[in-house]
């Protein structure tokens, strides 16, 4: 395990709404799961070896005095840029312990992984959820593991997410799916988005979100390391990506527009939330009766 020096832990929201997230807390830098379309290998990140995990030393110090300065509670997304559940986590236990934070100052976490290990954590995050909201979301592109072990080799299986899904949601903690990437043409057929959302209903999630298209962003050095794999498990997809795309910065995919009322007519027949408003307003429902309200502050 690597260190690297962290000033800061706790950072502010770039405003976008992602999941009603008022800050972000990224407490490793890089990834192990070896995703092969990672927006964050992307130059602008400027994260070197980028499948070498690095925890921040001295993380949950900096994180308790952040914690304990702020006047304004609110919530806490965890995992945006390098999955907060890596194997190291085992060990190291930063997630863990940056959860026990939130929850004794009184902040909600919003979690984003693809592993099972989060599991550990329930008891942690059914306590946040007894004053402050808590969403814990996998990635599920495909539902197919076998598909998976080439595009995110190193993450647990669909079929794990959507086991930890289920035991997180009968613990009574709002769960659900991001659908997002969709990789054009491997991932964009009708078949595997409704397996998705049926699983994740039977899962006994809240919601599924896809964004607004179904899709991937791709540059520099994403782009590269996306295309070297492409060539390894996908012969001529590379070219496909090429002619179909170009330099393009949002591959959408040509089915889209039909897929997305195929999601949307989907997550409304199985009772999923699918808009962002609509699952961030039902995250927090719960919360808005009590008499001093962690957003008021």
């Amino acid at each position: 395990m690597e260190y690297i020096t962290a000033k800061n832990i706790l950072m502010l929201s770039d405003g976008d709404e992602w999941f009603g997230s008022e800050y972000n807390i990224n407490l490793y830098r890089g990834c192990s799961h070896g995703c092969i379309y990672c927006d964050s290998r992307s130059d602008c990140y400027a994260i070197k070896h980028f499948d070498t995990v690095r925890a921040k030393r001295n993380a949950l110090e900096i994180l308790a005095e952040e914690l304990s300065r702020k006047r304004k509670k609110g919530i806490v997304s965890l995992g945006s840029m390098s999955d907060g559940y890596n194997p190291c986590e085992k060990e190291l236990e930063l997630t863990r312990g940056a959860l026990k934070l939130l929850d004794r100052y009184g902040f909600g976490v919003n979690i984003e992984t693809k592993s099972e290990l989060v599991l550990r954590d329930a008891d942690v995050l059914k306590s946040i959820a007894s004053h402050s909201p808590v969403i814990v979301k996998f990635t599920v592109t495909t539902p197919y593991d076998e598909l998976a072990k080439k595009l995110e080799p190193k993450s647990s299986s669909p079929k794990k997410r959507f086991a930890a899904l289920e035991t997180l949601s009968n613990a009574g903690l709002f769960t659900g799916v991001l659908m997002t990437p969709i990789l054009p043409f491997i991932e964009d057929d009708s078949a595997s988005i409704l397996t998705i959302v049926d699983k994740a209903a039977s899962s006994g999630c809240k919601f599924a979100y896809a964004g607004r298209a179904f899709g991937v962003t791709m540059r520099d050095s994403q782009r590269a390391h996306f295309f070297e794999k492409l060539e390894k498990y996908f012969p001529n997809m590379k070219e496909k990506y090429c002619d179909t795309f170009g330099d393009d910065y949002f591959c959408i995919s040509p089915n889209s527009a039909e897929l997305m009322k195929t999601f949307a007519d989907r997550c409304t027949q199985k009772g999923l939330l699918y808009k962002m408003d609509a699952i961030v307003a039902e995250s927090k429902r719960p919360y808005e009766t009590q008499q001093i309200s962690l957003f008021d502050f």
